[in-house]
């Protein structure tokens, strides 16, 4: 027989060769897969060859071979092997763990886990039942040296995984070891401490293969510490987490050891067994959490970041969080857990990763923060109210965008380049930490408001001071780009100001507020001026911030009101005739969007200026200012608000009759009239059916015909959202907008511009009819070869459903181009999309006066409702979204009324 098995293990060895050699051919080394497969399912042979090819004087890839025979045995043939068979397999087995590998040092890890995995396949099919000394065996063997010390650690990890993480047993078996395990817990963490005790002390001693030991030990503490009952990690004082806390210190464990802790304090559970968790605030454990987070950026940077020592900094990271959830969990509870003494010392660790270079672990501690900030207990310690400014100074340097990976002009890249996989991975996560950060900034500064201002205002005051800096750029115009070193401090300081002022009035009492402090700092932004689009933006934002202020000095209200319309009108340079950069456009629509906002949330306010507002708007329109048809209604839109507060409804008609004057004649003429009524006429009065190039020098009179038709639609849109009667009944009823009650006594209002939308609403409606037939084929065919997928859904829109963005790193100087394509294929989606946003939002505005238009159910099926099979999905989403969403939200309010 031990020559027969000689020849088998002879042949292995060829087969082994030949499937590792990597000059084989295709065929052969197939061939020799077939015969090692067939060997395995067939050959009585399979356990004495194969611990001839597991014997450590092997090379390993046949000593792996070998091992995973007994594998293959062990899992599909065990049930059918007798009784003395079984056993004498176990015992080679133990005799393979004893002294069947080579030193730990020099040992292939596979070589471990294969042996670790068959020992693991018996345990799954013999304990404890047939072989109730299991453990103490393990326990024994790890006397014989650190190789069988790290086997034994791999063993019990593996059952572990097995057993409780991945389940890979059947039903019965899976909970019988489970619960053996569980009776034998204290006994099993008692020895892996022990183990764990005697390698540290071994390891500091300068012996690598106590090292090794250590590390596989934390391995498997991480593999129990998840599930097993929490006393065993808390017990003695919580001696466990104190030993893992020590480890942090040590460069070779503390990867491991973080792991480990960061599983223990994550855990769940009921409060009280959670409160031992707070020894780790103790002196000892806290001073090496402390430690090893401020020796952050010296571990983990030298010229490179070494992924180690970075990927360790990261789960401390989480270590502190964790128990930062613990303590807000704790602290002010029934469990009667006091703050900690040493909470300083904590929140100083935790500020240490809000200061790092890294980006990432910048955004880590954030919920974090945020809890401690608006806990009801803590919020109030001196110790967090001290460190909610530092970290409101911290904020100074993190809400500012630097890091790309693909720059060097900041530390931070270098972390970027490894968590980050391209510039546009960057900026997404970047956008959404800065999004969680001004949630914490308005915590903090809800705790400490003043202090929050002062910093607030000494940067900005330092921006306005200092001169702009394009950096590296190519722009031509000498401007700057998004990531410009003044953009970037721009950027931010704007930020933290909206985040900012908001809590200031929310905190303090009206005389507490630093009223004269925030004019000052409003005069030196009015007295700002720049020529740089990108940075104008900023200050505009930055006006808006500071505008609540302005309703203790209402004497600086003339003066924000020119710097916005100033804004209205901006241009790089003397030639308007040449297209706009998006950052111009981007900064006019800012205006337009500042004033409406200050005109929708202190309209009373800007009464009194009403009438120097409206002449200035006269005069914009009328001059040669080159303002868009979105600037014009933009600027109607805030004129509508400010009038909802003449509380007159004679004297708001007649201003809206005036204000829409030109709309209503245009939208109702007879060209008009005949243009809404007729596909055919409506494609050639929008030039849908001409061949047009690109870059004409022609005059674009179809161009024209396009912004007759959006701007008389966003006009009206305007209008209908925000022409509204005094929310007072009293008022309303002085004011002449109550017309009667009904039967329940119930006020009936009216609208001062319903008499306009009712001259409106027919061609509205047509216009929908129309629209819908455009999708028919005949008016399909209308279309010319310029404009065939005019009706298509245009890449912009794509771009957003496929998650795709602009790349961050493109400046904004350049002129903003589209082709005749995408102007019709923008035209035709505004047109649908405002038509039913006009529908959805008249009934909110004149509530009976609209459900009480004669035929107006028939009116919408006849418009709204036709053709719709031929009308392609996506434009179907307005109708859904828009129109049915909203109109059936204000029957409902109907019917109440």
């Amino acid at each position: 027989m031990a020559d027969q098995v000689a020849a088998v293990c002879e042949q292995l060895v060829k087969a082994v060769n030949v499937m590792m050699d990597a000059e084989s051919s295709q065929i052969y080394r197939l061939e020799a897969l077939k015969f090692y497969e067939e060997f395995k399912e067939t050959n009585s042979f399979c356990v004495p060859c194969g611990l001839q090819l597991a014997d450590r004087a092997q090379p390993a890839v046949v000593r792996h071979f070998g091992l995973q025979i007994l594998e293959h045995v062990i899992k599909f043939r065990w049930n059918s092997m007798q009784q003395q068979e079984k056993v004498q397999l176990k015992e080679c087995a133990m005799q393979l763990l004893s002294n069947g590998t080579r030193p730990i040092l020099e040992e292939e890890s596979h070589i471990k886990d294969a042996l670790s995995r068959i020992t693991v396949e018996m345990i799954k099919r013999e304990w404890p039942q047939h072989w109730p000394d299991m453990l103490k065996e393990m326990e024994a063997l790890t006397g014989q040296g650190e190789a069988q010390t790290e086997l034994v650690m791999l063993i019990l990890l593996r059952l572990a995984e097995d057993v409780i993480t991945f389940q890979t047993l059947p039903t019965q078996r899976r909970r019988d070891i489970q619960q053996t395990l569980t009776q034998n817990m204290e006994s099993i963490f008692s020895f892996m401490m022990a183990v764990m005790q005697i390698n540290m002390e071994d390891y500091r001693r300068l012996a690598r293969a106590h090292c090794r030991v250590a590390v596989a030990t934390l391995n498997t503490l991480a593999g129990y510490i998840d599930w097993v009952s929490l006393v065993y990690i808390t017990s003695g004082n919580c001696h466990l987490l104190e030993m893992l806390c020590l480890l942090l210190s040590e460069p070779e464990l503390q990867l491991e050891a973080a792991e480990c802790l960061l599983i223990a304090i994550s855990r769940k559970g009921k409060l009280e067994d959670r409160k031992p968790f707070m020894l780790l605030f103790d002196d000892v454990a806290i001073h090496y959490i402390l430690s090893a987070a401020q020796s952050a950026d010296g571990l983990a940077i030298s010229v490179e970041v070494v992924e180690r020592r970075y990927v360790f900094l990261k789960r401390l990271c989480q270590v502190l969080c964790a128990l930062g959830g613990q303590l807000c969990s704790l602290v002010g509870s029934d469990v009667e857990v006091e703050i900690p003494a040493n909470l300083s010392k904590y929140m100083e660790a935790l500020l240490s990763f809000t200061t790092h270079s890294s980006q990432f672990l910048k955004s880590s501690p954030q919920a974090t923060w945020g809890a401690l900030f608006r806990h009801e207990t803590m919020s109030k310690d001196a110790v967090v109210v001290a460190m909610a400014v530092k970290y409101l100074k911290a904020s100074m340097t993190n809400l500012v965008k630097t890091g790309f990976p693909s720059r060097d002009d900041n530390p931070s890249c270098e972390y970027s380049r490894v968590d980050f996989d391209s510039d546009e991975d960057f900026n997404s996560f970047f956008n959404s930490f800065r999004a969680q950060q001004g949630e914490v900034v308005r915590s903090a500064c809800r705790i400490v408001p003043l202090e929050a201002f002062q910093i607030a205002a000494e940067w900005l005051q330092y921006q306005i001071a200092s001169p702009i800096d394009i950096g590296v750029t190519t722009c031509k115009k000498g401007l700057c780009s998004l990531l410009s070193p003044s953009v970037v401090q721009w950027d931010a300081v704007t930020v933290y100001m909206e985040c900012m002022v908001a809590q200031i009035f929310k905190s303090l009492d009206e005389e507490k507020l630093p009223t004269d402090q925030s004019m000052e700092l409003l005069q030196a932004v009015l007295n700002y001026d720049t020529k740089d689009p990108l940075i104008l933006s900023c200050v505009l934002t930055n006006i808006s911030a500071l505008f609540p202020f302005v309703l203790h000095r209402p004497h600086f209200l003339p003066r924000v009101l020119s710097k916005l319309f100033k804004a209205i009108t901006f241009e790089v340079g003397q030639d308007n005739k040449m297209p706009r950069t998006r950052a111009v456009k981007n900064v006019r629509r800012h205006a337009c969007s500042s004033i409406i906002k200050i005109c929708r949330d202190y309209p009373q306010f800007i009464l009194p200026c009403f009438d120097m507002f409206y002449d200035h708007v006269k005069k914009l329109f009328a001059s040669d200012a080159m303002l868009t048809h979105m600037e014009k209604c933009s600027l109607m839109e805030a004129l509508v608000l400010i009038s909802n507060q003449f509380k007159d409804f004679a004297k708001q008609k007649a201003f809206l009759d005036e204000l829409m004057a030109t709309v209503v004649a245009e939208w109702t003429s007879d060209q008009m009239r005949h243009v809404m009524g007729d596909p055919a006429v409506f494609l050639s009065f929008v030039g849908a059916d001409q061949v047009v190039a690109e870059h004409s020098t022609d005059t674009d009179t179809m161009g024209l015909n396009r912004g007759r038709v959006s701007f008389c639609l966003n006009a009206m849109l305007g209008v209908v959202k925000r022409a509204r009667r005094p929310a007072d009944v009293e008022e309303a009823k002085a004011g002449g907008f109550v017309v009667g009650c009904t039967p329940a006594g119930v006020p009936i209002y009216r609208n001062p511009c319903t008499g306009q939308f009712l001259l409106l609403l027919p061609n509205l409606l047509t216009l929908i009819r129309t629209y819908n037939r455009l999708f028919m084929p005949e008016n399909i065919a209308r279309l010319s070869e310029t404009f065939s997928r005019a009706h298509e859904v245009m890449d912009a829109e794509k771009n957003v459903v496929l998650g795709l963005s602009q790349h961050p790193l493109d400046i904004y100087d350049s002129p903003v181009y589209r082709t005749n394509l995408e102007r019709m294929q923008g035209f035709f989606s505004t047109v649908y999309d405002n038509c039913f946003h006009i529908l959805g939002n008249v009934g909110l505005s004149l509530q009976q006066e609209f459900y009480t238009i004669e035929r107006l159910a028939e009116e919408i099926a006849a418009s709204a409702f036709v053709s719709l099979d031929h009308v392609p999905d996506h434009r179907l989403r307005p109708m859904i979204h828009i129109l049915i969403l909203i109109c059936s939200v204000t029957v409902l309010k109907s019917v109440v009324w």
